[in-house]
């Protein structure tokens, strides 16, 4: 579920937007055109919103600022601090991750998340989207921005570039977490009943935009 992942992002919470602004040259690329990134989240999502993986709250104040509705998620205790501090009373952030956490008593029309459903295995990713599909009313939307590879050697020659350029966390992050191909994905989604397309949007992370049919 992730949760695996939580030291991480307990030590990270204090550096996080620093990170994303392209401080650190080995992931420079993955966060490039970051505020693009979440201003598309934010241009696909409908009114009412459950976003999983909150962190600092970047997205989140971006889809409050758009006059959205935003229930979040988000396991670290860290992270969570960190989005009130940014945010204020002005959101409703709650411990949970992608497949446990509290539902939203007012229907939801949009689930988003950025930077964060990898941190699930493939059988967990599927059983989020099955629980999703159960979750929103036909025409109800999944918008997820994340790292993705077109196919298997794409990632291998990822890793290998990363190694050549002396990038080491980042393969061995590439290598620790679970990322997947975009076939994977669209089995996923579909088998949880879901349309689907994929537009890229750096040269690590993809757009996901599903809709229940």
């Amino acid at each position: 579920m992730g949760r695996e992942f939580l030291e991480l992002f307990e030590t990270w919470a204090n550096s996080y937007d620093e990170s994303v602004g392209g401080h650190d040259e080995q992931y420079r690329e993955v966060f490039e055109g970051y505020e693009a990134i979440l201003n598309t989240v934010v241009n696909k999502s409908g009114n009412v919103v459950l976003e999983f993986g909150v962190g600092t709250g970047n997205l989140t104040k971006k889809l409050l600022d758009a006059g959205k509705t935003v229930y979040g998620i988000e396991p670290s205790k860290a992270m969570r601090k960190k989005a009130f501090e940014k945010l204020g009373g002005s959101v409703s952030i709650h411990d949970g991750d992608f497949l446990r956490f509290p539902v939203p008593k007012e229907p939801v029309d949009t689930i988003v998340s950025t930077y964060a459903f990898h941190h699930l295995t493939d059988e967990e990713k599927a059983q989020a989207i099955e629980a999703y599909g159960k979750l929103l009313r036909k025409g109800g939307k999944i918008v997820f921005a994340d790292t993705a590879f077109a196919t298997d050697e794409a990632f291998r020659q990822t890793i290998d570039e990363a190694l050549e350029r002396g990038f080491h966390d980042l393969a061995e992050d590439l290598q620790r977490e679970y990322y997947t191909t975009l076939d994977a994905l669209e089995r996923m989604f579909k088998a949880g009943g879901f349309s689907i397309e994929f537009t890229r949007l750096n040269k690590f992370v993809w757009l996901m935009e599903a809709v229940k049919q």
